[in-house]
């Protein structure tokens, strides 16, 4: 082949090397526009298993990394005058100006043409000329832009300030220095990488950059290489303290926002794009050159493998893009968490030190037991006193009280509409449904939205609270949940609103019925798609009628029995759509500005808190996000939070989206989680209010990782109950707990243990000569300590 490569960097680089091992007949031309010793940067991380990669493709580049690194498995968290340090965790890391020049000679060996201080002809030549056009030209990439209608591009500027520099301070781990100045939190993310010098970034939100002054260089233009000494100055300062005497050291250092780079395609025709050109992933996550060397090595394989250049790179793609999604996916988890960085400057230090760990999902509660079982054991027993609880116990079994309501643990079954009632009178199905969930363990029940009248019904099948004879049947349920078990049942109140008069889930889920259907109203007359019915805008007397409805289903409620009520005001039903700018496009004093969406909500609610008991919690659920350009954001939402607080929510139970049909929501494990835990953070916990955190969370190594970082008081889950129906007291038999806050009925307590499978029961001989607890223990901590690397000093 003959291979053009535009781009000088660790990735170029080594795809270069790695194609002219596989086959030296292969013609390479690298062009780098920058001399070979402009090197910018100073060191890289890679993970063990990159590292094997590396040394499977290339012993020759490997072997020579391996001598080079700083190897570490600490990270210290210094805050609030306190370090935490965990163990467990494996780092290796080394000067990039060295990696640079390691796969440069490793390049000249390989007879790679190799032009330094050359700017590459245009792309357009290069793709008539040569077989396949590698565009490794970083972030700023000419080459993605100048074929953006083929890559589609996707370029996310974000609001955090951060500044490349080093230190000739050696660090022995990982470190986090978090800094509360007289402008606001400012963090540092440092490593070593060699005997001489560590990694010194310096991060924060614009709003404290601008607050320190460092914006007084802002409209400077630094050529290549010149760093922006003011401010490297006034860091000297804020953190002489860290910095302990040592120097700080700059290479073509200035101030920077973070860019997420994606695109739709990675290719167009021969031309592929390779490292951040392609897809970049916050430092707070791992390397850039990690990622991009990974490229390399899975673009070289599959060219090998395949018959064309067309074929490859298809492979290519498909290989890689799954791994940087899920990169990407924790890297930005992260990011947003060093973002709002200012919201936790309260926690204390073991809890902030937790949650940082576990800021992109990447670690859990049980991940970090492995990885270091003390500091596990420690966040454990700090969670419990934060609460006064004398017993130390997985955090989900912690009791809590939420108004005046005590739950035995923090678990809720979320509401979900089972489309199963009969002129909305729940039935058997419905007792069953939640009577096997109440008798499962869970803290708390919660039914679906049960319908403030016959109009405001999602489907024919939905439940209600509209007649007597529904709060009879209802309360047939609660007294079973009352008599049967230890659990709490609380209702949900709703209207369907513009989303009313649809069919039955399996039948068209918000498909319109055929027949039987009946009038759907709306703050505006706008359809929640173009398929689905045109609401009648409310006026005066519609809305006091609406508002009536409820007052007379929350008498009902409180008729019936349940413990706790919960105002359904997300998912784009009545109450939500009043607060959605994209529903809600009235010209009253209900529309327009968000005070003005929230007028009929907070009417509604005031009405509702009125009617209900005051010794009984009232609960909201908000969607946090529309998920839509136009629609409410999450600064809204927490804005939305305030004043339910404000007016005496007891609660807010935190999810997102289903507002409009156009919706582009970003899935993902826990995604709805970082919308509750600001909303916690900024209104909830100051308040006294709880918060509940829902969407995608399924095992309870998620569940209590979310309780101990703080980032959630209450977690519901919805198809996890569906699919274990007893999945709390799972949860307790596998984490080998047995208390007040997960309870079997007598009738089930023989299956508390889990039942044995296949040779699960086998007894195991020894073969070890040392016991596998002795070598945890002697391998948990390693520091980065060079003068005694040779003696494989282990410091515990």
């Amino acid at each position: 082949m003959k291979i053009a490569i535009v781009g000088g960097g660790p990735g170029g680089l080594y795809f270069a090397a790695l194609m002219k091992q596989l086959d030296p007949s292969h013609d390479i031309t690298l062009w780098e526009r920058n001399a070979a010793s402009d090197t910018f940067g100073f060191g890289v991380v890679f993970s063990d298993e990159t590292l094997g990669g590396i040394g499977n493709a290339d012993p020759v580049v490997a072997e020579y990394m391996s001598r080079r690194f700083a190897r570490w498995s600490d990270i210290d968290i210094h805050f609030r005058g306190e370090m935490k340090t965990v163990g467990g965790q494996g780092f290796a890391a080394m000067s990039r100006k060295e990696l640079l020049e390691l796969l440069q000679r490793r390049c000249i060996e390989l007879n790679v043409d190799v032009r330094f201080s050359t700017l590459a002809p245009a792309v357009e030549e290069l793709e008539a000329n040569y077989d396949l056009v590698l565009a490794a030209d970083g972030v700023n990439s000419q080459i993605r832009a100048k074929y953006a209608d083929s890559f589609k591009p996707n370029l996310d500027p974000r609001t955090n300030k951060f500044m490349w520099l080093g230190t000739n301070q050696v660090f022995e781990a990982f470190k986090f220095f978090v800094k509360e100045t007289e402008w606001g939190v400012m963090q540092i993310h440092g490593y070593p990488y060699s005997d001489e010098g560590s990694t010194f970034i310096v991060e924060m939100h614009q709003d404290v950059w601008h607050a320190a002054g460092f914006d007084e260089t802002a409209n400077e233009v630094f050529p290549p290489g010149v760093s922006d000494e003011k401010a490297i100055a006034k860091i000297r300062e804020i953190f002489a303290e860290e910095l302990d005497g040592y120097e700080v050291l700059s290479n073509n250092s200035k101030w920077i926002n973070f860019t997420t780079v994606r695109n739709e395609s990675w290719r167009h025709n021969n031309v592929v794009l390779l490292g951040d050109a392609a897809h970049t992933a916050h430092f707070s996550i791992g390397s850039g050159t990690k990622l991009a060397m990974e490229d390399s090595l899975a673009l070289a394989a599959c060219l090998h493998e395949h018959p064309t250049v067309r074929e490859a790179l298809e492979a290519y793609e498909a290989e890689r893009r799954p791994v940087v999604a899920s990169t990407q996916r924790a890297a930005q988890a992260s990011l947003e968490w060093f973002e709002r960085i200012g919201q936790y400057k309260d926690q204390d230090p073991t809890q902030f030190a937790f949650n940082l760990l576990t800021r992109s999902r990447r670690i859990t509660q049980e991940n970090l037991r492995l990885r270091d079982p003390e500091f596990a054991d420690a966040v454990d027993r700090n969670f419990a006193e934060s609460q006064g609880l004398s017993e130390v116990a997985p955090a989900m079994f912690q009791p809590f009280r939420i108004g005046g309501l005590e739950l035995k643990n923090r678990i809720i079954v979320s509401p979900m509409d089972m489309y199963s009632a009969v002129d909305g009178v729940p039935g058997d199905f419905h007792k069953v449904h939640l009577g096997s969930k109440a008798l499962g363990g869970a803290g708390l029940v919660m039914t679906e939205m049960v319908c403030v009248s016959e109009t405001g019904r999602i489907t024919p099948g939905c439940t209600g609270l509209y007649t007597d004879g529904q709060r009879d049947s209802w309360k047939e349920i609660v007294d079973f949940v009352h008599s049967r078990s230890t659990a709490k049942i609380g209702a949900q109140l709703g209207h369907s609103g513009r989303k009313g008069s649809t069919k039955l889930m399996w039948e068209g889920i918000d498909q319109p019925l055929e027949s039987g259907n009946w009038t759907a109203v709306g703050p505006s007359a706008l359809p929640y798609s173009a398929e689905n019915q045109t609401p009648v805008e409310l006026d005066r007397a519609g809305m006091d009628a609406i508002k009536a409805e409820f007052v007379a289903s929350t008498l009902r409620a409180e008729e019936a029995g349940f413990d706790l009520l919960e105002l359904h005001a997300a998912h784009g039903y009545l109450l939500s759509s009043f607060l959605s700018p994209v529903s809600n496009q009235r010209t009253d004093e209900y529309g327009g500005s968000l005070e003005n969406r929230l007028r009929f909500p907070l009417e509604v609610f005031d009405a509702v808190r009125a009617a209900w008991p005051a010794g009984k919690p009232l609960t909201v659920r908000i969607s946090a996000t529309d998920w839509i350009e136009g629609g409410n954001t999450s600064d809204d939402s927490v804005a939305i939070a305030k004043a339910f607080v404000e007016h005496g929510a007891a609660g807010l139970d935190v999810s997102t989206g289903q507002v409009a049909k156009e919706e582009k929501p970003a899935f993902g494990r826990s995604y709805q989680t970082p919308f509750a835990d600001r909303i916690r953070q900024e209104v909830a916990a100051p308040a006294g209010a709880a918060v509940i955190a829902v969407g995608a969370i399924s095992s309870y190594d998620d569940v209590n990782s979310i309780l101990l970082a703080g980032r959630a008081d209450l977690i519901a889950l919805g198809r996890t109950h569906l699919y274990d129906p007893q999945w709390t007291l799972h949860a307790a038999a596998e984490q080998e707990y047995q208390g007040p806050g997960a309870q079997w009925v007598p009738q089930f307590r023989a299956g508390r243990r889990k039942p044995p499978s296949s040779r699960t029961d086998a007894v195991r001989p020894r073969l070890s000569l040392l016991k596998e607890a002795d070598i945890e223990e002697t391998t948990n901590h390693l520091r980065w300590t060079p003068e005694s690397v040779t003696a494989s000093v282990l410091v515990k």
